[in-house]
């Protein structure tokens, strides 16, 4: 929801008074009589534009948390004609999940997530119902059961093991300059990901498509993330003021034609059966396109259409996940180098110099795990998670809130609030080995990176495993170092917001290996 206050700032602000006007010819107010008086505390907005101009300009998770300051754990916002309630505390948010996860369990999803409706075939932004039920349970049986992570344990390792090699060829060619972290990264989470969906790997972070799709969903994440008059003034929506809808729709055809790809591909290799001979077990496309359902809630077979799109969102989940938090993780390090220190003593303690971290290794290595954890603390990769939508009118903590109010959830602010967190925006991995039993698993409600309830994120499972094997690998593979003259105090720690956040300026970091393997 960030635009920079230049050029585009104020064509935004022309823009959004020219909707205001037309807005206030064609609309009338919706709040229902007698409840105005018992919605939450919030800021005062400008007529017909509301809180709109409150968040432009600005991070919009760093601007809660004054509000939250001045108004208390519920901060009420109206974005144009859209009612929008912020969760702004753990003790609001054990209230909404504990409470109110069956009112509050759909999305409010804005106008570029809605291009083609391709999201009703995924699990993240679906409404809550037969197919979303159907989605989780496949998800959870075939592809982050327990038996089935440890089935593809191999497989994570050797895309690891890719993973190194890159990096470690980069390095020779690159010198001094520093290798971009977040790119191989990616390619490593993507190809993890096209091994558990399609037996194969996919991209190599040097290959045209793997560039190409790295792009694009960059590309795609920003666009869904930008600030857009229809989703402030619906009755707009079909005029496009900005081009947001044709610019996404541009990128989404682009993204799902590679997909599909991915997926003719692989089908056509079953049908001349040189893929049915080599793989040893059954894939998740397998079990997608085998899927046979019930006719009555749930659809008898998986649209192709739909199929494309529930694979392309469990690439981006993946990948959007791992590569940033990896990247923010080495970042937090570099800038720390005692806990950098820390971490390395002891991978080399637990895991030694004569054979590679293992996945098994894992529940010994302490510290990489707090170190992730307060990673995910500080920067958690949707910081105000995925819109909520209330389905009926609903009172929360005293205060009555309206049927379709859009909900967001700060965790941002919730990870750094001084009332849960002591020295709350300082990096200190030591607060989790001090209080080991504080995880992401939506359980404390002071910390909530992948959100809790219903729509917690499904891809937990992986999500733990892959985040703490490959950065636990590339601290064990290399000593890291800062590239170009930048020294722990002047690296940049700036935010790029999308539907994930992202460092502005990609981390570029000089690795030096350790292993004699890689």
């Amino acid at each position: 929801m960030e635009i920079q206050p230049t050029t585009e700032m104020l064509t935004w602000v022309v823009m959004a008074a020219a909707a205001a006007m037309l807005a206030l010819i064609l609309t009338r107010s919706r709040r229902k009589a007698g409840t105005t008086s018992r919605i939450p505390p919030g800021p005062p907005g400008w007529p017909i534009l509301g809180n709109i101009l409150d968040l432009v300009g600005f991070k919009p998770h760093r601007t809660l948390v004054d509000f939250k300051n001045r108004y208390g754990p519920l901060v009420w916002l109206r974005l144009g004609s859209v009612n929008t309630l912020v969760i702004c505390s753990a003790e609001a948010a054990m209230e909404m999940f504990k409470n109110h996860d069956h009112s509050t369990c759909n999305r409010h999803l804005n106008e570029t997530l809605k291009i083609g409706g391709s999201y009703t075939g995924t699990i993240t932004l679906s409404e809550y119902g037969p197919y979303w039920r159907m989605l989780r349970r496949l998800c959870a049986t075939e592809l982050f059961s327990r038996k089935r992570i440890n089935d593809t344990a191999p497989l994570r390792r050797r895309c690891v093991d890719k993973l190194m090699k890159w990096i470690s060829d980069e390095a020779k060619e690159q010198s001094d300059n520093g290798v971009e972290l977040a790119r191989y990264v990616f390619a490593t989470s993507f190809n993890v990901i096209g091994n558990l969906m399609l037996s194969r790997d996919l991209v190599d972070p040097k290959s045209s498509k793997g560039n190409e799709f790295f792009n694009l969903t960059s590309e795609l994440t920003e666009l869904t993330g930008k600030p857009n008059i229809s989703d402030f003034f619906p009755i707009l929506r079909w005029f496009d003021l900005q081009g947001l809808k044709k610019q996404t729709e541009a990128k989404q055809v682009q993204v799902l034609d590679i997909v599909g790809s991915f997926v003719e591909g692989r089908r056509r290799q079953d049908i001349e059966g040189k893929q049915t001979n080599t793989k040893e077990q059954k894939d998740f496309l397998d079990v997608l396109m085998e899927f046979e359902g019930t006719g009555k809630d749930e659809p008898a077979k998986i649209s192709d259409r739909n199929l494309n799109t529930f694979i392309l969102e469990l690439f981006v989940a993946a990948t959007e996940t791992t590569n940033s938090t990896v990247e923010w993780a080495m970042t937090e390090l570099l800038r720390q180098p005692e806990a950098m220190k820390k971490v390395k003593d002891e991978i080399a303690k637990v895991v030694g110099f004569e054979r590679k971290l293992e996945e098994s290794d894992i529940e010994d290595l302490q510290y990489l795990d707090a170190v992730i954890k307060e990673t995910l603390r500080l920067h958690p990769p949707a910081p105000l998670l995925i819109p909520r939508n209330v389905i009926k009118d609903t009172e929360l903590m005293g205060y009555v809130i309206p049927k379709d109010t859009q909900i967001f959830v700060n965790v941002w602010g919730i990870g750094r609030d001084p009332s849960s967190w002591e020295d709350s925006d300082s990096f200190m991995p030591e607060r989790f080995i001090a209080a080991s039993n504080l995880d992401y698993r939506g359980q404390n409600f002071e910390y909530l990176p992948f959100g809790a309830g219903r729509r917690i994120c499904p891809g937990l499972p992986l999500g733990h495993q892959m985040l703490h094997l490959v950065l636990g690998s590339l601290l064990h593979s290399f000593d890291w170092s800062l590239a170009n003259g930048v020294t722990p105090e002047t690296l940049d720690m700036g935010e790029k917001m999308g539907t994930s956040l992202r460092k502005d300026i990609p981390l570029k970091a000089i690795p030096k290996p350790v292993l004699m393997s890689v």
